[in-house]
């Protein structure tokens, strides 16, 4: 079974498209306005980082203590040539031990939809387990609900809405701060753990 949700597949294309771009780009005025109001040096963990280019980028260049994890082996050999200083580990979100460690705070950018409601669900929930108290979450998915097939991999894609988000990040434990769209129609919510 294919862990990367369809992404390892058409890496090179993706690679070509997204993975090249530095500190532009969307999303990367969003992550970065969230990355400065994170304590100096505060460990973060980017959740379904790709090859670290624009978005961990970002935080490494703000100072923070960053780890990353993707399930894309050709992501995670990309991200090591392109953030050689930060650790990244090559493994699925839901099988993770994200480090065997918890986090000041959590990214996880344009990766929980990707996944099945189930997995969706279990992930809100181990966002909290991973994050010390009032640590700090990011994480985009749309606020309608819907289902779709991914524009690169063909494969289904399915936000929960925000409704449900909103529910589920209450019963994890996490107060929830802001709700806002960037450029690419991208839906961010923004949360502390209680």
């Amino acid at each position: 079974m294919d862990q990367s949700n369809g992404y390892e597949r058409i890496a090179p294309e993706f690679l070509a498209r997204r993975g090249a771009a530095r500190s532009t780009g969307v999303g990367v005025s969003e992550v970065r306005t969230w990355a400065r109001s994170l304590p100096p040096g505060a460990s973060v963990i980017d959740i379904g980082c790709g090859p670290g280019l624009p978005i961990t980028e970002v935080l490494v260049a703000e100072g923070l203590n960053v780890f990353a994890v993707d399930a894309a082996p050709s992501f995670v050999e990309a991200f090591r040539r392109n953030l050689p200083n930060t650790p990244v580990a090559c493994e699925a979100v839901q099988d993770s031990t994200f480090f065997n460690r918890t986090f000041d705070a959590v990214l996880s950018w344009g990766l929980i939809f990707l996944l099945s409601v189930v997995d969706q669900r279990r992930l809100i929930q181990r966002f909290s387990d991973t994050l010390v108290p009032s640590g700090r979450l990011l994480f985009t998915s749309p606020a309608k609900v819907q289902t779709w097939n991914d524009a690169m991999t063909q494969q289904e894609s399915c936000s929960l809405g925000a409704e449900e988000y909103r529910r589920l990040l209450a019963e994890a434990d996490f107060s929830l701060l802001a709700e806002y769209e960037d450029a690419g129609e991208n839906h961010y919510f923004e949360a502390t753990k209680r």
